[in-house]
């Protein structure tokens, strides 16, 4: 069971947790597997074709799921899925 890594702005839809194990045989399985507990948390992360939202950074283990697969990347019982918001700043 792969383990997903709750950044703090999406919490509030995971009831507070940081953490989730689910078990799914990509990627895309996993988001989907997390929206079925949590509703709602795809719609956050996924834009109207099914594809992570620009702003948006997943990374399977150190990996950014773009540079690899995308959604269909395969995921292995000790990975680590982190869902990871871009940041913007400056002066």
């Amino acid at each position: 069971m792969a383990t997903v890594l709750v950044p703090t702005p999406l919490r509030r839809l995971t009831g507070g947790n940081s953490k989730l194990v689910v078990d799914a045989a990509t990627v895309g399985g996993v988001l989907a597997a997390v929206d079925s507990q949590y509703p709602g948390i795809s719609d956050k992360l996924l834009d109207g074709d099914g594809n992570v939202k620009r702003f948006i950074n997943i990374f399977l283990n150190d990996d950014e799921i773009r540079a690899l697969q995308g959604l269909e990347t395969p995921v292995e019982t000790e990975d680590r899925v982190s869902i990871v918001p871009a940041m913007a700043g400056g002066a």
